[in-house]
């Protein structure tokens, strides 16, 4: 049996006119080929055959059932036959005189278990007495052929087909249609598109990329994995780390002799200085050194290219440790995919994704050696002198709380009266001989030392204050003179102080603060340096995909953007190019129409209002045919296929409207609730369209693991992305905004259809909900045909059904009222909802007949042996 999911699609076939163009099987092939190109589909492994046909032709087409049942496929061939019309003979030939109908007559092909036939005789769709519709009304043909199309429906009713005896049934119906008109169903779906797709900025600038939190782990291991690589890069026992412990050696002794410096005795002997000066030219010549390792290491770490494994070999030379990769660079094509999947997931449109790869791209790729070379000039012999005179261009601030110490110093040594008031000069005196002796010592060349002047000034300012207080307040001699002590040890500490900074600035303009920073600038330049080598190949490749990636995401963009244009359609009734335009089954004549009625020879009359309803099978400008249905278009509803032409219901008393000034044309089986679109409707298809182009862009995911990810794999994943956008506007059509698409849909449940609609389940609980009574619905049988039908109430068989995406609240709404259902069918299809019954025919109604070959004198060539029979001949005798 075949199941719901196993079939894709239903291919739906007319045998009431143009069957003889199904006389072979490749004519038949091309047929179903033509069908499902248009809903960008593929062969069917399970073909189910929606055929329409009349009761005399299921003798008369008697080889295209033979070739339909012979269809070639993977699993088993489903036919489900719906007739239209009375039997042959049920007119009498007067205007209101009818004979009963007569036997159902099939042959014995259609007896297959995997072959059923709903016969239809009228299709009821007047609304009045007054409304005088054909048995056979295109427009309610179109509905019920189209509710038979979902593949879940087909193969209910197939399956409990199956359960009635000779597999045959009178149908009855009951329909609600949940859409919404044209223009809202096109606005939604280009602005679904538009915001799919993103604006095409044209700014090349990469955002910001995901935080490193929230990369799928085989990116981050390669984004992270590369800055926590930083330590260890030199080899104890290699050159570089030889150089380096040289360097900061040296630096280390000039830091021992700094400290020696600053202390009194470096300002009474010059030893200590020329020792420091020795030990920082010493730095200068290691220094020197180790930046011609760094350079070497540069520019043997890669050329404009990439690193590769021989610049990891001269690295290896040089005393420097690459690390193993180890398996940082596995599953790099997974962790691409589960980002897109997370971004897409967040509702990012698609050239925004296609930003983070390429910021992703930037932030991996490795940086060859080579591009890191300019850096050296930052930690040049010149850039080490400029920030030495940098930093000695003026002498270091004094303190305030020296210049306190000065004063006081000052003021305390001058509290003394004359004579002894000259001892009032020591203080000061002391700080202007320690001022000369410290820039004397710490001459540079022919040009001294500059030395601060506030702690002079200070001093003096203190003794000339300090002589004026004892001036005024005549102090005893030994207070002059314990001023005088204090003051002595508040000068020591402040010259103790000023020579220390003095020190460490004349240090510092010698280099001992540049030549360390420029050792360590050095030194994390070489680190980085290894840093980018650490999984170079796995990196490269990475940012390579990345950018791949990136590249498809903004061909996939613009294929939206194509979708989103615009089309002209194509007026109704224009000739396409496909093969089989004149077979179109809503624009072939009736099967009840009588030679008076205008057709002549099995043609339609041009003026016909039927061929407002016929197929469009032009095909868009993109090459790619999106399959419709044609229950719309009684309302003016364009579709896919066409836009039905304002002439085409000629104006007469038949065709006035029955309630709207708009003339709805839809049976009185079928209820219609026009939505006007809810706020989650565009939300909701972006979303459909992101599953889609990850469904798309499955297979390249593959080719990018295996390293394949170049310009025929890009080409075929926008092919394949097109013919996915195609087939999700097929299914948008076909299938209403309800049903979500045919591909890999995410976790989260889908709005209700006040969301999408904005419109109420409540309708579609209450009529699936109905009772199953013959009041319920509307049986699709003339008063003749009722006449065949079986009288035991229990024997019909009952379907309620309705879109699977409204179920939570349709049964919600079940609960609430209390009334328990029996188990409905949840279909695919979002747009239809109601109940069908299935009424089986009197027993003795239905003749299986036998085919006989024909024997003529003609000889069967080998071409015609490889056709199933075509001649047959029905006798009496040959009834089942």
């Amino acid at each position: 049996m075949t199941s719901p999911e196993d079939a894709t699609a239903v291919v739906r076939l007319d045998l009431r006119a143009g069957a003889a163009a199904l006389a072979t099987t490749q004519a038949v092939r091309d047929r179903v080929a033509e069908q499902l190109g248009r809903a960008g589909l593929p062969e069917p492994d399970y073909p189910l055959f929606l055929v329409t046909d009349t009761p005399a032709g299921l003798t008369d087409h008697q080889l295209q059932y033979e070739l339909l049942s012979g269809y070639r496929a993977v699993g088993e061939t489903r036919i489900l036959v719906l007739l239209v019309g009375s039997s042959p003979g049920s007119y009498a030939g007067g205007e209101e005189a009818y004979l009963p109908d007569r036997r159902l007559v099939r042959p014995t092909t259609l007896r297959a278990s995997t072959t059923g036939l709903v016969w239809a005789g009228d299709l009821r769709s007047a609304r009045t007495a007054l409304d005088r519709r054909e048995p056979d009304d295109p427009a309610s043909l179109a509905v019920l052929v189209d509710l038979l199309s979902v593949p879940d429906v087909f193969v209910r009713v197939l399956e409990n087909l199956r359960k009635l005896p000779d597999s045959i049934a009178a149908p009855g119906v009951r329909l609600l249609e949940q859409d919404l008109p044209t223009e809202v169903r096109d606005r939604a779906w280009r602005d679904a598109l538009t915001r799919f797709a993103g604006e095409d900025t044209g700014a090349g600038d990469p955002v910001d990329i995901v935080p490193d939190s929230r990369l799928p782990e085989p990116l981050r291991a390669l984004v992270t994995g590369r800055d926590s690589r930083g330590q260890g890069h030199r080899r104890p026992d290699g050159q570089a780390n030889l150089a380096h412990r040289t360097c900061a050696e040296s630096l280390d002794r000039a830091d021992e002799d700094l400290v020696a410096l600053r202390s009194f005795p470096g300002l009474l002997h010059p030893a200590r200085r020329d020792a420091l000066e020795a030990d920082l030219h010493q730095a200068r010549e290691d220094l020197g050194g180790f930046r011609a390792l760094v350079e070497r290491a540069l520019q043997g770490g890669g050329g404009a290219a990439a690193p590769t494994a021989e610049a990891t070999a001269r690295l290896g030379a040089l005393g420097l440790r690459v690390p193993a990769a180890d398996s940082a660079g596995e599953r790099v094509g997974e962790g691409l995919r589960e980002l897109a999947g997370t971004l897409l997931g967040d509702g990012l449109a698609l050239r925004s994704v296609a930003q983070h790869f390429t910021a992703l791209a930037g932030r991996v790729e490795p940086v060859p050696g080579t591009a890191l070379l300019h850096r050296l000039a930052d930690h040049s012999e010149e850039s080490v002198t400029r920030g030495s005179a940098t930093e000695y261009a003026a002498p270091p601030r004094t303190p305030g709380a020296v210049l306190l110490m000065a004063g006081a110093a000052g003021l305390l040594g001058g509290l003394w009266q004359w004579p002894a008031a000259l001892a009032a000069l020591v203080v000061p005196v002391l700080f202007v001989v320690v001022a000369l002796l410290g820039a004397n010592r710490l001459r540079t060349g022919r040009r001294a030392s500059r030395w601060t002047m506030g702690p002079r000034v200070a001093a003096v300012a203190g003794a000339v204050a300090g002589a004026a207080v004892a001036y005024a307040a005549d102090p005893p001699l030994w207070l002059g003179g314990t001023g005088l002590i204090v003051g002595l040890g508040l000068t020591a500490e402040a010259v103790r102080r000023l020579w220390r900074d003095a020190a460490d600035s004349w240090a510092a303009g010698r280099g001992t603060t540049a030549l360390r920073t420029a050792l360590d600038g050095l030194d994390d330049l070489l680190a980085e340096l290894v840093r980018e080598h650490w999984a170079a190949e796995e990196r490269l490749y990475c940012a390579d995909a990345a950018r791949s990636v990136a590249g498809m995401l903004r061909a996939t963009a613009a294929a939206a953007d194509a979708q989103a244009a615009p089309e002209p359609l194509a007026p109704a009734g224009a000739g396409g190019s496909g093969p089989y335009e004149d077979d179109d089954w809503l624009s072939a004549p009736s099967a009840l129409e009588t030679p008076e009625s205008g057709a002549a020879d099995g043609d339609a009359d041009d003026g016909d209002w039927a061929a407002a309803y016929a197929w469009d099978n032009t095909p868009d400008r993109n090459g790619d045919h999106d399959a419709g249905r044609d229950d719309d278009r009684y309302g003016g509803d364009p579709g896919p296929y066409g836009t039905p032409s304002p002439a085409a219901y000629p104006a007469g008393p038949d065709d006035a409207p029955w309630e709207s000034g708009e003339g709805d044309r839809a049976p009185r089986w079928l209820d219609r609730e026009i939505g006007e679109g809810g706020p989650d409707l565009v939300a909701t298809l972006a979303g459909d369209l992101r599953n889609t182009a990850m469904a798309a862009m499955a297979p390249y995911w593959g080719a990018v693991e295996r390293g394949q990810a170049g310009a025929l794999a890009l080409a075929r994943t926008e092919q394949r992305v097109r013919e996915l956008l195609s087939a999700a506007r097929h299914h948008l059509w076909h299938y209403g905004v309800l049903a979500p698409p045919p591909y890999p849909a995410d976790h989260r449940a889908r709005t209700t259809a006040a969301g999408l609609l904005g419109t109420d389940s409540l309708r579609v609980a209450e009529l699936v909900g109905r009772e199953a009574d013959r009041g319920a619905v509307v049986q699709l049988s003339s008063p003749e045909q009722g006449a065949l039908l079986s009288r035991d109430p229990g024997a019909a068989l009952w379907i309620r059904f309705a879109p699977g995406t409204l179920q939570g609240e349709i049964e919600a709404a079940w609960r609430k009222s209390g009334s328990p259902v029996e188990e409905a069918l949840w279909t695919s299809s979002g747009r239809y909802a109601g109940l069908i019954r299935l009424t089986p025919l009197r027993m003795g109604v239905v003749d299986t007949v036998l085919p006989r070959q024909s024997t003529g004198g003609s000889v069967r060539t080998d071409a015609d042996r490889a056709e199933p029979s075509v001649h047959a001949e029905f006798r009496e005798d040959d009834r089942w």
